[in-house]
């Protein structure tokens, strides 16, 4: 992701400053309701463009389109979910805004390479791993997703 971000600053140099902030405004605006059921139509009004001039503008800056970004974002917060709640995987499905199990299941695996169930199953097996090993080994050794119990 911060490649990608990096690459969408090299875009944006060649956008005007105005229209930078817009684009911004409308991405924000995703982050703060991928949750709910978004349209190009709503996205746009964020930024204040007509719809398809907003979808140009966004890809060149962003090096995706709009409907793109949403996605990856519903499927980061999927996978935090997943991977830290005892939420199934219908409800989180629903919780990160998408409107049909099958779609969600069918592009959660093709941008995470698992299944769903998969992925908690992969994630949960991992946990359990890291529990066997000492905490001043993992403490020691700084490892990933390790956080010392707290007092």
């Amino acid at each position: 992701m911060e490649r990608e971000e990096q690459q969408g600053a090299i875009e944006t140099t060649s956008l005007h400053a105005d229209t930078y902030q817009r684009l911004m405004r409308a991405r924000e605006f995703i982050d703060e309701c991928y949750h709910q059921p978004l349209d190009l139509e709503q996205i746009s009004g964020e930024a204040c463009l007509s719809r398809f001039h907003f979808l140009r503008l966004f890809r060149r800056a962003f090096n995706k389109t709009p409907h793109q970004y949403l996605t990856q974002r519903r499927i980061e917060k999927a996978k935090e979910l997943l991977s830290s709640s005892g939420l199934t995987v219908t409800d989180v499905c629903f919780e990160v805004g998408f409107e049909s199990l099958g779609s969600f299941s069918s592009l959660f695996h093709k941008h995470v390479g698992h299944p769903p169930i998969t992925y908690r199953a992969i994630v949960f097996e991992r946990l359990e791993r890291q529990r066997r090993v000492p905490a001043c080994f993992l403490m020691m050794n700084r490892v990933e997703g390790f956080a010392p119990a707290k007092s």
